[in-house]
């Protein structure tokens, strides 16, 4: 592609801002590490190892099983983000620019505004969660204080709280570059330091930690079904983990130089390292049957019992680490580009991000209190069922109705009769296939009888956006777009 073709020759400002533009090819500067370190951060959280580690216990499958099934669910993740994150390569653009496509100039802001609540809500919660790490480090070094608490937090956890709030705020309005420096750092050390944590239960377990790794893969758990469906639900559960950022991926991939780079980097982030990282959360789940007599999923509470002085400081730090890491990955980065969709002339990426962390400061200093109390995670968990269609919407569109080729300046052009103009800037087949999706896909969270399902939900509510997409849109007739050089 030639790099004038990325450049937008008329500005609309309801549509346009620098942020939103075409990355030129010479402006990006990832490679296979940066992707490869996207996933390390999403992966290697306090909620990723405690998933990862009880999937071995609670399936009453072989442990072996549950590996391959761990490993198929990274295979799956690394084909769909393959399939997101090649037009982004290409053209330089991010997921609600690229939605545009499909939604319509305008209609992409329902997909971008819902993707955008589900990061703001998750971005408040997990600060709260590394606000912990940081309070543990602080009672380590100096005490717990005096006891006192406001709306179910303690001085220090309020202190802890507002450390964590107000770092993640000097990262990200330092730039992309310095979000990449971060990701690159962080995502190492958690594994240093899981992998010390496993050495340090592995010595202490000593002769008896293989005869325990035996009986997590002996199959001995309690199994209710078939064994396929026990491995098919491990293979939904992993992947449903992954699917906020699977859907917006080319928020990351518009800063990558090639997309040979991009795949090397998703082989490496995912099959590859959710494979050595679930054989950690193996070994060290082992390790704690013999130390304490009980199979221990919380890397914190691992850490307190683990007798070596020095552990829960460096795991303290760890743990923040991993924790902002994902926060940056999953919940900060796609809001930020989704508000600044919203009001391109108003809203910058810097803008997006900071409305994203002053609402998330209300959310996380509530979720004690009265968030995680009300229900609201259930409701936010729907939602991301919700947002699912859009995902087979977005690749049917992009591989078999548009054929791998966009027109950059239509995508920020409102003018009637533009090729992504649809009918009043909203694609109403577009819309439909995602209602349609959306019901079945939320049906399976919300439906009892439709309980079982609730693994696949989220593959299946793709599947289906993308069927009826393509059905819906065999009988449109869109604006010729000239082929890309």
């Amino acid at each position: 592609m030639r790099d004038n073709e990325l450049d937008i020759q008329t500005i609309d400002p309801t549509l346009y801002n620098d942020d939103l533009a075409p990355l030129k090819p010479q402006h990006r500067n990832w490679g296979a590490f940066e992707i490869f370190n996207v996933w390390s951060n999403d992966i290697q959280s306090l909620f990723g190892y405690t998933l990862a580690a009880s999937l071995f216990l609670s399936y009453g499958l072989n442990g072996w099983a549950v590996m391959a099934a761990i490993i198929l669910a990274g295979i799956i993740v690394m084909f769909l983000v393959n399939l997101t994150g090649k037009p982004s390569v290409k053209y330089g653009i991010p997921f609600p620019v690229m939605v545009r496509a499909s939604m319509g100039v305008r209609g992409a802001n329902l997909p971008a505004m819902l993707r955008a609540i589900i990061g703001i809500f998750w971005y408040g919660v997990q600060t709260y969660f590394a606000s912990t790490a940081v309070a543990l480090l602080i009672v380590a070094l100096f005490g717990a204080g005096d006891g006192r608490s406001f709306l179910g937090l303690s001085g220090v956890a309020w202190v802890s709280f507002v450390i964590v709030w107000l770092f993640q705020i000097a990262i990200f309005w330092s730039g992309i570059e310095r979000i990449k420096h971060f990701l690159n750092w962080a995502g190492p050390l958690v594994y240093v330091v899981m992998v010390t944590l496993m050495i340090v239960v592995w010595y202490q377990a000593g002769s008896e930690l293989l005869p325990a790794v035996s009986s997590i893969f002996s199959a001995d758990g309690e199994r209710s079904g078939s064994a396929v469906a026990a491995f098919m639900a491990i293979v939904g559960t992993m992947v449903a983990y992954f699917a906020a950022v699977v859907i917006n991926f080319g928020d990351f991939t518009r800063f990558v130089k090639t997309e040979r780079q991009m795949k090397l980097g998703n082989l490496l982030g995912l099959p590859l390292n959710v494979a050595f990282f679930s054989f950690i959360a193996l070994i060290i789940t082992a390790g704690t049957l013999v130390l304490f007599g009980e199979a221990l999923t919380n890397p914190a509470d691992i850490v307190e019992r683990v007798d070596s002085l020095p552990l829960p400081i460096v795991a303290a730090l760890t743990f923040f680490a991993a924790t902002v890491g994902i926060n940056l990955v999953a919940n900060f980065i796609p809001p930020a580009y989704d508000l600044a969709n919203l009001f391109p002339s108003r809203i910058s990426f810097k803008i997006g991000g900071l409305i994203t962390a002053v609402v998330a400061f209300f959310v996380g200093a509530l979720w004690v209190s009265v968030i995680s109390q009300i229900g609201v995670p259930g409701f936010v968990n729907a939602l991301g069922a919700v947002v699912a269609p859009f995902y087979g919407i977005i690749v049917v569109d992009y591989y078999l109705v548009k054929r791998q080729t966009l027109d950059m300046q239509q995508l920020f052009s409102s003018k009637p009769g533009s090729a992504y103009h649809y009918a009043k800037g909203w694609n109403h087949r577009a819309l439909l296939a995602f209602g349609g999706a959306a019901l079945f896909s939320i049906s399976t969270v919300l439906v009892p009888a439709l309980s079982g399902l609730d693994g696949y939900g989220w593959m299946m509510g793709a599947a289906l956006g993308g069927l009826f997409y393509y059905g819906l849109m065999m009988s449109y007739r869109p604006v010729a777009v000239t082929p890309a050089a």
